[in-house]
């Protein structure tokens, strides 16, 4: 459905997508992520025809985006980041005007119009004008929009931006139902939201992709290389760090966290043998320290990101996002 191979854009001295290659299949959703300046709006613009590339090949529902931009344009619907709307229209007003420029025959412009409008949930604001509406609803008009025409597929970028809880639960549920019947990319920087309804994650970092699979398959490459285990132990002698550290397959041992009475926990980092914690609780009743909790981490698509992306194990990622000329 989509095909990029050895993509490159360039913007002056600055690279902006660095020989990137990838495919996406008909009706997967996938998820597009990257830190601030990666190159995600960039290379979703130069699929959607916005941009040129410096180099490299794109195909677009088997059509070159280079040679047959008209072509590609009517099969994808796209959501910018920044909707631009006109706020003096009136929402229903609006999407037919859309539904006009995209060559919806006459004859098919109110069931467009209509279908878009109730899979957005825009019933009560139809007559309404754009201007006067929330943030919240002004992005909701962009992604009817997006699918006024029936586009074969759809690319999202933050779709759920300035949505509350509510709203964004019906987005997500409204994707995961068009993912049935369309080719979906989704940008965004709210990770739950990316691997509860994407079957595969492209990562992108400084115009290369970095990582690419299934959240599990991601997450199973990470731990590949380490395990992370928590250790509660109360520990009056002081003896249990070095005791842990002296456990076959443990790496390092950080500092302890004084949880009060007397409770020390240790985080572990620890090879990915199974066995290490069985070997942690035998090496702690060897050495008469009260071993009073053990549990592994299970990674988050988040702690994917951020070890991708960095190679720090941080506590959260930062969801602000800038355009990526801005950034550069």
């Amino acid at each position: 459905m989509i095909k990029v191979e050895h993509l490159t854009k360039r913007f002056a001295a600055t690279t902006a997508v660095d020989d990137i290659s990838f495919d996406v299949q008909p009706n997967e959703v996938i998820g597009f992520l990257g830190p601030n300046g990666a190159g995600k709006s960039t290379t979703l613009k130069i699929l959607t025809g916005f941009y040129s590339a410096t180099s490299g090949k794109v195909e677009v529902d088997g059509n070159d985006v280079f040679r047959r931009p008209e072509a590609v344009k009517r099969s994808i619907g796209y959501l910018p980041e920044s909707v631009p709307l006109y706020p003096e229209m009136r929402v229903h007003e609006y999407l037919g005007y859309r539904a006009a420029l995209k060559r919806v025959p006459r004859s098919d412009r109110k069931k467009a119009v209509d279908l878009s409008i109730e899979r957005c949930h825009l019933g009560e604001v139809r007559k309404r004008i754009i201007g006067q509406l929330s943030k919240g609803y002004r992005q909701r008009v962009g992604l009817a929009d997006a699918l006024v025409g029936n586009p074969r597929i759809l690319i999202l970028d933050e779709p759920t931006i300035g949505l509350d809880p509510n709203q964004i639960r019906q987005i997500r549920e409204l994707i995961k139902e068009l993912g049935q019947e369309r080719t979906i990319i989704l940008s965004s920087h709210i990770l739950p939201e990316v691997e509860a309804v994407c079957s595969r994650v492209l990562i992108i970092n400084e115009g290369k992709i970095v990582g690419q699979g299934r959240p599990e398959e991601l997450r199973a490459g990470i731990v590949a290389g380490s395990a992370s285990v928590t250790v509660e132990v109360r520990d009056p002698e002081g003896t249990a760090r070095a005791v842990l550290e002296k456990v076959a397959g443990v790496r390092s041992v950080q500092d302890p966290e004084d949880r009060g009475d007397g409770l020390i926990r240790f985080a572990v980092t620890a090879d990915t043998d199974i066995g290490v914690r069985e070997r942690i609780f035998d090496a702690a009743v060897a050495s008469g320290f009260k071993l009073l909790g053990l549990s592994s981490k299970t990674l988050s698509l988040e702690d994917v990101f951020v070890e991708i992306t960095t190679g720090d194990d941080c506590e959260e990622v930062d969801g602000s996002r800038e355009d990526e000329e801005e950034a550069q």
